[in-house]
């Protein structure tokens, strides 16, 4: 194994640590609402900027300070309901059972990651030629799965373009 190979295994570990450590139901909450932050900030920025006109004279950082001041909105309104769902699942005690979700929602996010960095990597640097890269025992693993998760990438950003 080389140093690419150890490098796959620490996002994984990282990745299935954060999770086990916050539980399920906090990694589900979290991802939701940086998601609805960002849907919202994008359906909602040019009417609120609207309102900035007499504030803000430049258009672009009118748009800029409405987009971000949604985004930021939304996610300390979601962190305050991720907090108190969390405290809601201490109470019932099926902390556990959270627990090990979160550690398998962390290992399914980590290869996501992982994936990602392997796909996008080669189109943007000669990788394939390294010797790491060829030598790794995990690459070829996670490269099996390649035409899935492009084929997937692509349904969800089809996906995201309806909505949005």
């Amino acid at each position: 194994m080389n140093w690419a190979d150890w490098a796959i295994i620490a996002i994984l570990c990282l990745s299935m640590t954060i999770g086990l450590v916050r539980g399920f139901i906090k990694e589900a909450m979290s991802l939701a609402v940086w998601f609805a932050a960002g849907a919202l900030a994008m359906l909602l920025y040019q009417p609120l900027a609207s309102y900035l006109v007499e504030i803000i004279s430049t258009a672009s950082l009118r748009f800029l300070a409405a987009w971000a001041g949604i985004f930021v909105s939304v996610l300390l309104v979601g962190g305050l309901l991720n907090y108190l769902l969390g405290k809601l699942v201490d109470a019932t005690g099926l902390s556990g059972t959270d627990r090990l979700l979160g550690l398998l929602f962390g290992a399914a996010r980590g290869g996501i990651i992982v994936m990602a960095i392997l796909v996008i990597l080669p189109g943007v640097l000669p990788v394939e030629q390294d010797f790491w890269w060829r030598e790794s025992i995990l690459i070829p693993q996670f490269l099996r799965f390649e035409d899935w998760a492009r084929e997937a990438a692509a349904a969800v950003s089809t996906l995201i373009k309806q909505l949005f």
